[in-house]
């Protein structure tokens, strides 16, 4: 049984990890403008390659690793790779404009990569063993503590900026990462598995069930839809529909509040509003939000604002309830299930965060991305009905055949 302080701790390395995961996507408006880093919408697109490689190999193998090592070592080498991220970040700043920049920063964001590769799905992981009896619920307040990070990173860069130093948000992004390593080095953490002194078989061993590709598919179209909004929300204000730099960060911060928000409240609402209702109703909320960006005239930030709102909302509880029902009805590979959510949501995540960089400079236009995902939103929708059809204990775990 986990401590309260492990659990304060996990939760909180949750929040730690949303700052660092949104660092780059918040400086977006820094790293294009011309008279600082300069770079075009391809090269920032560019910059997430690395951390998409990274992530999805690092998701893969950190159940393999979490076995042989266990999964506090994982988490607390996600945990110094997000930290060599952050440095990497900071010492950027001393070439900002220079050509020796951009190197730098492919390297800082693979380093990225590899921390939310083995953190996330260990702090998933680690929540689920210490909550058994509401997985689905616990994962999704864990995922709300992350979805505040993120809101967070933007309203720093903000603040730093304003001060006249915008590194300010990687230098505070290591000072916690350094923090939580010092703190979680003297805990336990060990999953149920691991107390009790026994190895979960690979799920190699077993051969990949065939309904986790329902979850994987799942996860890609997902993350194609969250990145649209987490990556080019402040650019698609600032040249699409003429806002300043200030309304393009309130909108990516409203976003990310928005997805915290609403993982707080389905977890609240969870007895009253049952986990499937909301999966099944959240993809369409989101392609409302998508569809409405879309078509929005220059000029309209407030309403461009409330949008990306909305589309945060509808994004809200979509990832942390696919985690939780692929772990809950594949029980008997959940840690590697946890890893190979994430590991596909990064497929998504790097298609929309490098795809639509050279779209936006062969002359498409950002609004007919936003079209294009309010589609791909409700493809999300209609998946949400084969994902969230888990079957029942008896076929989950048949009895045992009767002897004789």
């Amino acid at each position: 049984m986990a401590s309260s302080r492990e659990t304060r701790v996990v939760f909180g390395a949750g929040v730690v990890q949303g700052v660092v995961l949104v660092t780059f996507p918040a400086a977006s408006t820094i790293l294009t403008d011309p008279d600082r880093y300069d770079l075009s919408s391809t090269q920032y697109g560019l910059l997430f390659v690395p951390q998409v490689v990274t992530a999805i190999a690092a998701s893969l193998l950190g159940a393999t690793l979490g076995r042989r090592f266990g999964t506090k070592r994982v988490y607390l080498a996600g945990l110094a790779a997000g930290l060599v991220s952050m440095a990497l970040l900071v010492v950027s700043a001393l070439f900002e404009g220079d050509a020796g920049a951009f190197p730098l920063l492919l390297v800082a964001t693979a380093f990225l990569g590899v921390g939310f590769g083995l953190t996330v799905p260990a702090l998933n992981t680690l929540t689920a063993a210490f909550h058994p009896g509401r997985v689905a619920s616990s994962v999704l307040v864990l995922n709300a503590l992350l979805g505040l990070g993120t809101a967070l990173a933007p309203v720093f860069v903000a603040i730093f900026d304003g001060l006249g130093f915008w590194w300010g948000l990687p230098v505070l992004s290591a000072a916690l990462l350094a923090l939580l390593l010092a703190t979680s080095a003297g805990l336990p953490l060990r999953t149920g598995d691991e107390e009790a002194g026994r190895e979960t078989a690979p799920a190699a061993t077993r051969g990949i069930p065939a309904r986790f590709w329902a979850y994987a598919g799942f996860a890609v179209l997902y993350g194609v839809c969250e990145t649209v909004n987490g990556n080019w929300s402040q650019l698609d204000m600032t040249s699409e529909l003429g806002a300043s730099t200030t309304a393009a960060a309130v909108a990516l911060t409203a976003f990310w509040g928005m997805v915290t928000v609403g993982r707080v409240l389905f977890a609240a609402v969870e007895r009253r509003l049952p986990p499937k209702v909301t999966y099944h109703a959240l993809p369409f909320v989101l392609a409302a939000a998508l569809g409405l960006i879309a078509i929005l005239p220059e000029g309209r930030g407030g309403l461009g604002i409330l949008a990306f709102g909305l589309a945060g909302l509808g994004c809200s509880a979509l990832l942390p309830l696919t985690i939780g029902f692929g772990q809950e009805e594949l029980a008997g590979i959940s840690a590697a299930v946890a890893g190979g959510v994430i590991a596909f949501y990064q497929v998504g995540y790097g298609l929309a965060a490098f795809g639509v960089g050279p779209l936006v400079d062969g002359g498409v236009a950002l609004s007919t991305v936003y079209g294009i995902a309010a589609l791909v939103a409700l493809a999300l929708g209609a998946l949400s009905f084969v994902v969230a059809r888990r079957p029942g204990p008896a076929s989950l775990h048949p009895p045992p055949e009767p002897v004789g």
